[in-house]
């Protein structure tokens, strides 16, 4: 199915997400879309692995839009951050972020970044983890104050923004998407897109 010829006032796309960082990478593509807050109990269940975790909240905050998008391509995503078998989440604070990245430097953690596309037409859902880990350097606690202070990344799990200066605190990344530790794979989503008809290479409005 093809909803690139989308009715007026109709979404070819919708982004669960109230996510800025989620929303301009989605914008990245130069497709058209809307933007719906999911409703979706985030606490994770017990011995629900961070992978699992992942998967199943980006799966209820796509279905969470299908009422309001019967006819649609809807995106959900979520990520779970893990250092050793601790689940970190966005500080709020300097305080908390301090605390944060004074316990990740020198060490290695994985970002699950969970995706997925719904077709709330025909139901069919498409998943994928696309897991990040990042090496921090060492840190000193000046290094660490200097940074929150220019950059407030406070509503960031981690306490880093990759795309900015973030990137200094950090040693190596492996993965597969680099977007994905931003917070939305946009290799498998591009992928995910094309399985129902959508290039967004050749797309183009009207």
């Amino acid at each position: 199915m093809t909803l690139v010829q989308a009715q007026p006032g109709q979404a070819q796309l919708v982004l669960a997400s109230t996510s800025r960082y989620r929303r301009e990478l989605l914008s990245r593509l130069h497709l058209p879309f809307e933007v719906l807050s999911p409703d979706v109990d985030e606490t994770p269940l017990p011995g629900e692995t961070p992978s699992a975790t992942a998967l199943r909240l980006s799966v209820l905050k796509a279905q969470a839009a299908a009422a309001t998008w019967p006819d649609a391509l809807i995106i959900g995503s979520d990520q779970v951050l893990m250092l050793d078998s601790e689940q970190l989440g966005k500080p709020g604070n300097f305080d908390n972020a301090f605390a944060q990245l004074k316990k990740m430097q020198g060490r290695a953690m994985v970002f699950h970044t969970a995706l997925t596309l719904l077709n709330s037409h025909s139901g069919n859902t498409q998943t994928r983890d696309v897991p990040t880990v990042v090496h921090i350097r060492p840190l000193s606690d000046a290094q660490i104050t200097a940074y929150l202070e220019k950059e407030q990344p406070y509503d960031c799990a981690g306490s880093a923004k990759s795309e900015s200066l973030g990137i200094a605190l950090m040693e190596r990344m492996d993965s597969t998407d680099p977007t994905a530790l931003i917070g939305l794979p946009l290799m498998a989503l591009t992928e995910m897109l094309m399985n129902e008809g959508i290039d967004v290479l050749t797309w183009h409005a009207g």
